[in-house]
Parts: structure tokens; C-alpha cells; sequence
């Protein structure tokens, strides 16, 4: 009658010493979706974000007394804080992750995971030298139907693999020659902050919407192409490495408006091709069509065709679709996070890897800038997977770096 019934373990629901308590770093849309879905078995101890309006929205919307700070670090001092969810922009986003490793504090980094290659590259070190626990949010890898989908083509249940047909994802567009005209900053707006590693410039609200910017993303190339390239990574069992060459593949037929005029190849070192030239909204955005010996297996969120579809009725019988439909299909439907957060939150306990840990993500986002790059050069590449570095080629090297604005400098492992 006096202690509340949530601080008392039972089957079910754990007791308040045997939660997780966590820090969010970063409050925007998907944010606090990620927010709304954290399971039970952790709790939320405070908020931080560089734009405080949305924080205090979202603490009033929960009706909770959680602190709220502007800048990330004062999550990362706080000592009953075991682990963080940064879900900022892919721009912002491998600063704080890595000082949360140095922090001591298990991470959830949502994708894209990085704004550029070598980044990637660092954020894996840090991690593995501070041995934190670091998952990031394609979610995907926790969906059984993924999982049984890109096993059957990866255990070579459909024969050799001919070809990976994937969406030809658009990219971001260069910032204006003469910039965007200065604006006040918004009041509760820490625009320096908010900025990070890009370059300085005036505030205006367009620079805020961010992904369209090549300053701060790599456009929908990165953006579902971090789920539909991961997806191409796991069935080709690929988790470990990536191409070995790229080349532009020049369209034949007139090119939509807002469609690019080429699609991208792509080589494994077995030979597989993968070819980026499905339109955009005509395929599957969250994964790709394998074309094997024994048929077609098209992958996508949570679901999967094929051609015959005796393929896709076999492997129905694998996994309860019902149940899976039930985990993934609610109210959030296509943004549903929270299986994949309990996998990161059970590993966080266990010291072992999840299921997208922090190398598979920075391979897969890694492919992703490889086909941006590809593009931008109008040219084949030879890539070295394992060094990290294009072959011969000091214009294609120079891009798999960028210049960090003083003051966001990475931190050394």
C-alpha cells in the first residue's frame, strides 16, 4: 500500500535497481518514437538536445520531471546513467557516441550511423577499446522474416546468386553557391551546437532540413539505403567487409525528373554484382531482389515475395507470421524499434555483441557512401575493404574524409 507497485520485481517486469537507466541525446521526431517504444526493462533518466523546445515538448507530452540539457555532455557526467540513445542527425551523430565510450555508457546510435567513411572507422575502435555495447537502428535485424530471408540466401538455399537488383536510392544536393540569407536563431536553439562538425554559417530554418543537404547527409542513399544496403551486407554474408569495385551504369531509357541519369554496380570478391537501378518507389525500399539459380527472392521490412512462390510459402513455415506481424505491425507500423532496443538492452546485460553492432553498421553505411562517391566521380573505383581505401586513386581517398569545424574534432582512441 505504500511502495509503489513499479519499484518491485515480478516475472515480467523488473524491479527499479534492475532497470537501465538511459539518457536520450537527441529529441526530434524519430527520437522520441525510439522514446515511446524503450521497454520496460529500462528507464529513462534525462533528455538532451541542442533545440531545448523540443525536449521540454516531449517532457511535458510524458508528464515526467526528467532534467533537460542543451548540451549532450551533462547526460554523459551524470553517473546513474547507464547507457544513451542518440538519434540526432547522421551529421552529429559519431561526436557523441564516441565521448559516450569514453563516458563508459552502452550506446543506441540510430542510422544513417555516419556522414562519411572514415568516421565510421573511428567510432569502431572507440568502441571495442572502451568495450561498450553499441547497436545501432536497423531495426530489420531483429525481424525473424529478415533473418530467415537473408539466411536462405546467404546458406545458398537458392542456388548461386546471379544478381542483387536494389533501389537506386537519390542522394543529397550541394549547399547553395551564396548560402541562405541569415535569420534569427530561434530562442531555446544552440545554433553552434546544432551545427557540429559542418562548416559555419548563418542560421536559416531550410539548413534545418538537414537531409537534403550534402553538408549533412548523404540523402536517401543513406537514409533507407542504411536498411536496404544492410539487408544486401546480411544475405550475401558480407557483415564483415564490402565491394571491391563500383562503376556508374548509364541508363539507356529517359530518366524521370528527380531520378538520376545512372545507376550504380557494385562487385564483391566473389563475384556477386550488385546493381543499384531500381526506381525509387517502385522496389523494395528496405532491402533488394536476389536473382538466384532457383528463383527471385525480393526482401523488404518484415516481408518478403518471390518468383516461383513456393520460395516464399516454404519459408513462411519457419516463423510464426502471425506473432511477427503482431511485434512489428502496430500503430507505428513502419517505424516500430522496440524488439530491436530489447536486443541492444539484453546485451547491455550479457557483454555480448547485438545483432547490428557498430562494425555492421559502419560497413553497411560505408557501402552506401561508396555508391555516393561512385556517383559524384562519374567513374569506376577499386576498393580495398579491408585497408578502407580506394586503390590508386587520391581524389576518391580525399572523399572519404571531411573537414571538421573546429571544436567538433573526433577525439583520439
Amino acid at each position: 500500500m505504500i511502495i509503489p507497485r513499479h519499484v518491485l520485481a515480478a516475472p515480467g517486469t523488473p524491479g527499479a535497481n534492475d532497470r537501465i537507466t538511459v539518457g536520450a541525446i537527441g529529441v526530434g521526431g524519430r527520437a522520441s518514437l525510439l522514446l515511446e517504444q524503450l521497454p520496460e526493462s529500462a528507464q529513462i533518466v534525462a533528455l538532451s538536445d541542442c533545440n531545448l523546445p523540443r525536449a521540454e515538448a516531449f517532457k511535458a507530452k510524458k508528464q515526467k520531471d526528467w532534467p533537460v540539457y542543451q548540451d549532450y555532455r551533462q547526460i554523459l557526467d551524470r553517473q546513474d546513467i547507464d547507457a544513451v540513445i542518440v538519434a540526432t542527425g547522421e551529421f552529429q551523430r559519431v561526436l557523441p557516441c564516441m565521448h559516450a565510450c569514453q563516458a563508459g555508457k552502452d550506446i543506441y546510435a540510430e542510422k544513417p550511423l555516419t556522414l562519411y567513411v572514415s568516421e565510421g572507422r573511428a567510432l569502431v575502435d572507440a568502441a571495442r577499446k572502451t568495450g561498450r555495447v553499441l547497436q545501432v537502428g536497423t531495426q530489420q535485424r531483429s525481424m525473424a522474416m529478415n533473418r530467415i530471408a537473408c539466411e536462405l540466401v546467404r546458406s545458398g538455399g537458392l542456388g548461386k546468386i546471379l544478381e542483387v537488383r536494389a533501389i537506386n536510392y537519390t542522394g543529397s544536393q550541394p549547399s547553395p553557391d551564396q548560402g541562405l540569407p541569415a535569420m534569427p536563431v530561434p530562442e531555446g536553439l544552440d545554433w553552434n551546437l546544432w551545427l557540429n562538425q559542418a562548416a559555419d554559417r548563418p542560421y536559416h530554418p531550410d539548413w534545418m532540413g538537414w537531409m537534403r543537404w550534402r553538408d549533412f547527409a548523404g540523402g536517401e542513399m543513406t537514409n533507407w539505403g542504411a536498411h536496404g544496403v544492410d539487408q544486401i551486407q546480411w544475405a550475401l554474408g558480407m557483415d564483415d567487409t564490402g565491394p571491391v569495385k563500383t562503376w556508374p551504369i548509364p541508363f539507356d531509357a529517359p530518366v524521370k525528373a528527380g531520378q538520376f541519369a545512372s545507376g550504380i554496380g557494385m562487385r564483391y570478391a566473389n563475384g556477386v554484382e550488385v546493381k543499384f537501378v531500381i526506381e525509387q518507389g517502385h522496389g523494395p525500399m528496405g532491402g533488394a531482389v536476389f536473382v538466384c539459380e532457383k528463383g527471385k527472392l525480393e526482401i523488404n521490412r518484415n516481408k518478403f515475395t518471390s518468383n516461383p512462390p513456393e520460395i516464399a510459402a516454404e519459408l513462411r513455415k519457419k516463423v510464426d507470421v502471425a506473432e511477427e506481424e503482431r511485434k512489428w505491425s502496430d500503430q507505428l507500423a513502419l517505424w516500430q524499434a522496440r524488439w530491436h532496443m530489447q536486443n541492444w538492452l539484453d546485451c547491455i546485460r550479457s557483454r555480448e555483441l547485438p545483432v547490428a553492432d557498430v562494425e555492421i553498421g559502419h560497413r553497411s553505411i560505408t557501402v552506401c557512401h561508396l555508391a555516393n562517391i561512385t556517383r559524384a566521380l562519374g567513374r569506376e573505383l577499386r576498393w580495398d575493404p579491408a585497408e578502407e581505401r580506394f586503390i590508386d586513386d587520391a581524389a576518391a581517398n580525399a572523399m572519404l574524409e571531411r573537414e571538421r569545424r573546429k571544436g567538433f574534432e573526433l577525439p583520439a582512441v
